[in-house]
């Protein structure tokens, strides 16, 4: 077990996030055990508690506690299947020196932990073994699939931080839900404006919920937008202007309309039905995204063609 460090935070780390941080000095903790030092008030900033959404500023200093960890496990390519590589190497949508922007397939988490000793950071590590440096530039659960945003330079990924927190992101997804969305039209765009709280779990994990009257929640605001109605469903856009864990899930669920196939926070009885059209996961995609370059100043949007699987379930619930 380690010593307590204490770090100073550079022009390279400011803005970003402590959880974040403290993730690339302890690499090889589990992310649950990050979450459970920082809530536990193991981790100071400037000698204070702080909440994992706290961002750092250059001349800050963090105390990392000591932790016990596993031994580190070097990932290399052996450890991962030829056929994730080869999957994961031609979801790339776009790459320069700068970053890269990846159709993320459902299943595959954005980095490894809960058992998993890799995840789509670690596989991006293996197949760019001479990137000095790839970082997670925002998340996506696990069961969606669609759009994700490496950065390849510290200074990248400060730029397109400080755009996420200026509101400057196009993030537009495209969901199936069940049932009718009330009140609504075919291209009607509904502001669900519901403020969300997240409880942490024994297990690591988290339950999010709308935040009732006088409880604590963060704002979360979102556009769903009626595409088509399906057989049962309703098939929607949604574009957000937060981006708060599980907030689409929540906000449809808020409606009367859970997404089809979350077994979280929908019905696994009704989902059965659609395995068995071959959607086996959650029917959300993460279809455009769109940003400003960093280094050319250039507006980007990027859309992520959807999977045999998504398209599929909406041709059947067509017919």
């Amino acid at each position: 077990m380690a010593n307590v460090r204490i770090v100073e935070v550079t022009e390279e780390d400011e803005g970003q996030r402590i959880d974040n941080f403290m993730m690339r000095h302890l690499r090889k903790a589990p992310r649950t055990l990050i979450y459970r030092i920082i809530r536990k008030g193991e981790v100071r900033v400037n000698k204070g508690r702080v909440k994992v959404s706290t961002r750092l500023k250059v001349g800050d200093m963090v105390r990392i506690p000591p932790v016990k960890v596993p031994e580190k496990i070097e990932i290399n390519e052996s450890d991962i299947p030829h056929s994730q590589l080869r999957r994961i190497e031609e979801s790339i949508l776009f790459e320069d020196k700068d970053l890269m922007v990846i159709n993320k397939p459902s299943g595959i988490a954005v980095h490894g932990g809960g058992g998993m000793n890799w995840g789509l950071i670690e596989v991006v590590r293996v197949l760019r073994p001479l990137a000095k440096r790839l970082e997670l530039v925002h998340r996506i659960d696990r069961d969606t699939s669609g759009c994700l945003l490496i950065a390849k330079k510290a200074s990248i990924l400060k730029d397109l931080h400080a755009q996420i927190r200026a509101n400057k992101f196009d993030k537009r997804y495209l969901a199936i839900v069940m049932g009718r969305w009330p009140d609504i039209v075919l291209n009607q765009v509904k502001k669900i404006n519901l403020p969300l709280r997240k409880d942490h779990l024994e297990n690591g994990g988290w339950h999010v919920s709308v935040a009732k009257k006088g409880e604590e929640g963060k704002e979360a605001i979102s556009y769903f937008r009626l595409e088509s109605h399906l057989d049962g469903c309703d098939l929607m856009s949604v574009k957000l202007k937060t981006g708060r864990t599980h907030q689409i899930r929540v906000h449809a669920l808020a409606q009367g309309c859970a997404l089809l196939g979350d077994d979280r926070y929908g019905n696994r009885e009704e989902n059965k039905q659609f395995r068995k059209m071959g959607m086996k996961r959650l029917a959300l995609h993460a279809q455009f995204l769109g940003f400003t370059h960093p280094a050319t100043q250039e507006w980007m949007l990027f859309e992520a063609p959807l999977y045999s699987d998504f398209k599929q379930i909406i041709n059947t619930l067509k017919k």
